[in-house]
């Protein structure tokens, strides 16, 4: 539908567009986590940069980056902590990595000499940042409803506004958009989780993709983003995030916390599943304390993350993009859960290697997080459901001089 048919029109979406900006009430009651300060490290201050990982996947990795790079204007600029770092140079610093990897000289008396080196520095009784873990899942699904698979995947609804704030005011709004939809002539939200799940808002349009047999798995599925899907006649077809309702998103480990259902240290991707399955009177209640809804696409390639590129295990991480460059390297530092046969944790290893920041969520906010992509099935679900562990990034950007909040 066209939105500039009019005057009164274009003034009833600028009015919408400030009413949910400033009096949705469905907006987060937390505010926005404040950068701390964004430091460069000395050279004398780096880590061994040992990496745990293979050669082959970091070449492979940094590779999906370029081809990202590729795609985008050279003086595109993206954030780094205060800095706006051009998408050119960016790309030369993955290039210069990938020879310096090519080489074997990827020490820390080589990297400080040929990179800018940065980190955040964190505010008090703070750690540098928190990493946890997510996998792209293997479900069992069909193409038509039956009484076994009774739960839709939906893909993005034609109806479903993206609204460019910042071309109505790019100072106020710079990157800035909304999501909603049209009720008569005024702008709303778009249906939240209860609406679609609960009240059927979208049955009986067609937008159905696949059926699942559990709404967990439709949960868990947009919580991770993209998965795989195994029919019932043993083929394979991958899903990808297509696009969301606008909607907060909120935890529900957070949720079952506050109401004393789990207790922080237990909580992980399988003990809050596990406690609604020995809980279903409280299902509904839970899911739809989270109002944010996934849309999907088929995709032939995959994973694919918010670059568009596949992501690969162990070394592609998600950020916000508003604190992290996308497609940048890092060096990543934390521990790692080593689990037992039932899948129990029994000690935490050393987790140190080069990442890719090559993905962001909904739930990535801020710069002390970062969320490290295990890989796909049971074994990877197992790790990145209990990987929840203090850790420190470090960001490259490749020397030149004029580094002085803005990097050109």
């Amino acid at each position: 539908m066209n939105l500039l048919l009019s005057n009164p029109v274009k003034i009833m979406i600028w009015a919408a567009c400030l009413l949910l900006l400033t009096g949705c009430p469905s907006k987060p009651k937390e505010e926005r986590p404040q950068a701390p300060g964004l430091v460069q490290v000395p050279a004398e201050q780096l880590p061994a940069l040992a990496d745990d990982l293979d050669a082959d996947s970091l070449r492979r990795v940094i590779q999906q980056s370029l081809v990202f790079y590729g795609r985008v204007p050279p003086e595109r600029t993206y954030a780094l902590g205060h800095l706006q770092v051009r998408a050119d140079r960016l790309k030369a610093s993955l290039q210069e990595f990938l020879n310096l990897l090519n080489a074997q000289q990827l020490d820390s008396h080589t990297i400080a000499r040929t990179f800018d080196v940065y980190r955040f520095q964190p505010g008090e009784n703070q750690v540098d940042l928190l990493l946890t873990g997510y996998y792209e899942p293997i479900l069992s699904g069909s193409l038509e409803r039956t009484d076994l698979y009774r739960y839709p995947l939906y893909q993005a609804p034609p109806d479903l506004l993206t609204i460019d704030l910042e071309s109505f005011n790019p100072e106020l709004y710079a990157g800035k958009t909304l999501r909603g939809r049209l009720d008569g002539k005024r702008v709303v939200p778009y249906f939240d989780r209860e609406e679609i799940d609960g009240r059927g808002k979208l049955l009986g349009q067609g937008l159905e993709m696949v059926w699942l047999q559990d709404i967990l798995d439709v949960f868990f599925l947009q919580i991770q983003g993209s998965g795989m899907i195994e029919l019932p006649d043993g083929k394979r077809a991958r899903v990808g995030y297509a696009a969301s309702n606008g909607r907060p998103y909120r935890s529900i480990g957070k949720y079952l916390l506050k109401k004393g259902a789990l207790q922080r240290e237990e909580i992980s991707l399988q003990s809050i599943r596990a406690y609604l399955r020995a809980h279903p009177d409280m299902m509904d209640e839970v899911l739809w304390h989270n109002e944010s809804y996934v849309f999907f696409r088929w995709v032939q390639d995959g994973p694919l993350g918010s670059l568009n590129v596949p992501l690969t295990d162990g070394r592609s991480i998600a950020t916000d993009p508003e604190f992290f460059p996308r497609g940048g390297i890092a060096y990543l530092s934390s521990e790692k859960p080593r689990l037992d046969t039932n899948g129990r944790v029994i000690a935490w290893e050393p987790l140190n290697r080069w990442v890719l920041n090559q993905d962001a969520g909904g739930a990535i906010k801020g710069p002390g997080r970062a969320d490290l992509f295990c890989g796909s099935g049971e074994a990877a679900e197992q790790i990145a459901g209990r990987l929840k562990h203090p850790g420190t990034i470090y960001f490259l950007i490749k020397k030149q001089s004029g580094d002085h909040g803005e990097a050109p």
